[in-house]
């Protein structure tokens, strides 16, 4: 999985505690919830999931408990 930085991802990060990641298109959403809990340590509330121009981008919101701030910074992304 590969942290998405854009504009727009940054604005969620801090507005919606969501995090934006390129995902393998094969991984489900239990596959993707599963992953992104045991490399962060974290909680993970709700996935949605897209696929555009043959990527598929997994939309992460966090358990409240966990800010989606202290992820992208560990990323570098912040």
């Amino acid at each position: 999985m590969k942290p998405i930085i854009t504009e727009k991802a940054v604005m969620k990060i801090e507005t919606e505690n969501l995090l934006t990641f390129e995902t393998d298109k094969r991984l489900s959403k239990e596959q993707i919830k599963k992953e992104i809990e045991e490399a962060f340590n974290v909680k993970v509330e709700k996935i949605r999931t897209s696929i555009n121009k043959n990527k598929k981008y997994a939309y992460v919101k966090l358990n409240s408990k966990y800010l989606a701030v202290d992820i992208a910074t560990k990323l570098g992304l912040m």
